[in-house]
């Protein structure tokens, strides 16, 4: 077998590994839960090598990604579920449904306008999904994933209840309830609660969240960010103390600083 630009040779190759008679020993023994994180570390390894702009990387990485979505409709397929075209043809169906300013005769009017239908759509379809399974009313966080890194499910949770005006007023309103938050956290560390401690640090990143949300920022990839920097500025701190000949454990925290003060102001300028 050869490799190939086309698909149908990444769904053939996948039949042959998850073949009984010859195929791959590994492939043979997953099941959905087994693979399931590696989709999660895919996407992940995706989103790396974008925010790297690192482009050979990304080209490899969105493969190892595709190949999750036949892998797990293979599976599917074996069991009588469904196959990689019912997971094409349900994910155009939807493109064209939620586009009918593109696909149809609605006329496209702004982004505002295309947000505001984009969502009447998918609550139509929150309905429709609710009814299928039984449920008595749809809610509006029923499809926003528990699975999701909490940063991100809590920014996704305020902007849903947001749209039915369950939300601040500004900035300056979340603010207020940030600084309400840590006051909280504060009096829960001194009561020397450990469950109570927890409980008011969730509430407070919750709140925090929710003032990236209104400053217009992405709680999620603003940490990511931070993470980052903090990385790339630890790392001058471990060459520093390689160039002074100390380790890092011995250095004591004035000379760690001043090592950090020197990437900060370097950063600045």
């Amino acid at each position: 077998m050869q490799p190939s630009r086309d698909i149908s040779r990444l769904i053939e190759i996948m039949a042959a590994l998850r073949n009984p008679d010859g195929g791959c020993p590994w492939d043979l023994e997953q099941d959905f839960s087994t693979i399931r994180h590696y989709t999660i570390e895919e996407a992940y390894e995706v989103a790396d090598a974008i925010e790297r702009q690192d482009f050979g990387d990304l080209r490899e990485e969105l493969g190892d990604l595709l190949l999750q979505p036949i892998y797990h409709a293979q599976m599917a397929s074996e069991a009588g579920h469904f196959d990689i075209g019912d997971v094409i043809f349900a994910i155009t169906s939807k493109l064209i449904r939620r586009h009918p300013h593109v696909f149809g005769d609605v006329d496209a009017g702004d982004s505002v306008a295309s947000e505001r239908r984009w969502e009447a759509i998918k609550a139509e379809e929150r309905a429709a999904k609710a009814e299928r399974k039984g449920d008595a009313a749809p809610s509006l966080l029923d499809d926003v994933p528990s699975v999701l890194p909490a940063l991100a499910r809590a920014g996704k949770l305020t902007k849903r209840a947001a749209k039915v005006g369950f939300d601040w007023p500004d900035f300056a309103a979340v603010k207020a309830k940030v600084d309400e938050e840590l006051a909280e956290v504060v009096e829960a560390q001194a009561s020397g609660d450990q469950a109570a401690i927890q409980e008011e640090i969730g509430d407070l990143l919750f709140a925090v969240t929710n003032l990236a949300r209104h400053a217009g920022v992405d709680a999620e990839a603003a940490l990511r960010d931070a993470n980052y920097k903090f990385t790339r500025r630890f790392h001058y701190v471990e060459q520093r103390c390689r160039e002074d000949g100390i380790e890092p454990k011995a250095a004591g925290l004035e000379r760690l600083d001043g090592y950090w003060n020197e990437v900060r102001a370097a950063d600045k300028a």
